[in-house]
């Protein structure tokens, strides 16, 4: 007889296979190789809230240059499309593993990230909030068919996203529940509507404050859009039965383009970054337009399989004190 954890292994290789076939289908998207690492002081590495240290190592037959292990690989894909010549309304996709050491432990967080990396070229007429919320849901389009699926496989796992994902703003969010944090309005709207996509993260919303970070040089943060907002970008959430929470599967967007890059550059004071290679050549208009995001894997597993703690869908490093925590909980982990 199979252990519990042999099964849960089945499991993800089926949940994982199943959304990525039909997420390709759903954006046009070719599956690419992907660097594991990337060298140090180009700017293609991302920086992500800005902050985080990255993991970095001397490279022998390369005099000693540094390289480092990605963080994502939103600006590497922006390149890859230009090199691969991908066409418009076509795009790559790709598995991305990085090793992200500032993470702080929790249920939803380990210091390793693999997730699906993706970006479509588009046209300059794309760069707008509508063509955004087309291709959020197809996303959601192929989340759902794969929970369908999974309820077939595993008939335990009952669906429960809803018909259609709901949009909004963090402005109109922070209008809803103007005395709540960030992470507690996020439970609100989404514990209302079971998935939402929460668009404008980056910018500062009327109170001063982001809703969240967001690094000035992959996702626009900043374009006024046709609904007299800021940002086209956002995170997909939805409602995690087990956790009781809001639970984010995806940050994506439409890229920057020149004008925005530069002023998020300026805004953010990393202006020092028009120097670095990618920085120039976007700058130089030598990229294509493009939109693009991460959906984590283990993330997908986790809210799919309904499992309550990362630990249960990924091998990671942990504590003995988080070990002994959860096994007086039933969980075990990979």
């Amino acid at each position: 007889m199979k252990s519990e954890i042999l099964k849960t292994e089945e499991a993800l290789v089926f949940v994982k296979q199943t959304f990525e076939t039909k997420l390709k289908k759903q954006l046009s998207l070719t599956r690419v190789s992907a660097p594991i690492a990337v060298m140090k002081g180009t700017g293609i590495n991302d920086d992500l809230n800005g902050y985080e240290r990255t993991v970095d190592f001397p490279i022998k037959s390369l005099d000693d240059r540094k390289a480092v292990i990605v963080n994502s690989l939103a600006k590497w894909k922006r390149l890859r499309l230009k090199e691969l010549e991908v066409e418009k309304k076509q795009g790559i996709i790709t598995d991305m593993r990085a090793i992200r050491p500032d993470e702080d432990y929790s249920k939803i967080h380990s210091i390793y990230v693999d997730q699906w990396d993706w970006e479509k070229r588009i046209c300059e007429s794309k760069r707008k909030l509508s063509y955004l919320k087309e291709e959020v849901e197809k996303i959601y389009q192929a989340l759902r068919e794969t929970e369908q699926k999974i309820h077939t496989e595993y008939e335990d796992i009952t669906p429960i996203l809803p018909q259609k994902i709901t949009f909004i703003q963090s402005e109109e969010l922070l209008q809803m529940y103007p005395t709540l944090g960030p992470k507690e309005r996020e439970n609100k709207i989404t514990e209302k509507f079971g998935a939402v996509f929460l668009m404008g993260i980056g910018h500062e919303l009327s109170h001063g404050e982001k809703h969240d970070g967001r690094a000035p040089d992959y996702d626009d943060w900043s374009t006024k859009t046709e609904d007299g907002f800021f940002g086209l970008n956002g995170d997909i959430l939805v409602w995690h039965p087990e956790l009781q929470s809001s639970f984010e599967l995806s940050s994506m967007g439409i890229r920057v383009d020149k004008k925005a890059l530069e002023y998020q550059l300026d805004k953010t004071e990393n202006s020092y970054r028009k120097e670095l290679f990618f920085h120039k050549i976007l700058l130089e208009d030598k990229l294509p337009q493009s939109i693009g995001g991460g959906i984590g894997q283990s993330r997908l597993c986790m809210f799919l399989l309904r499992k309550k703690h990362i630990g249960e869908v990924q091998v990671g490093i942990w504590s003995e004190s988080v070990k002994n925590e959860v096994k007086n909980y039933g969980i075990q982990l990979l």
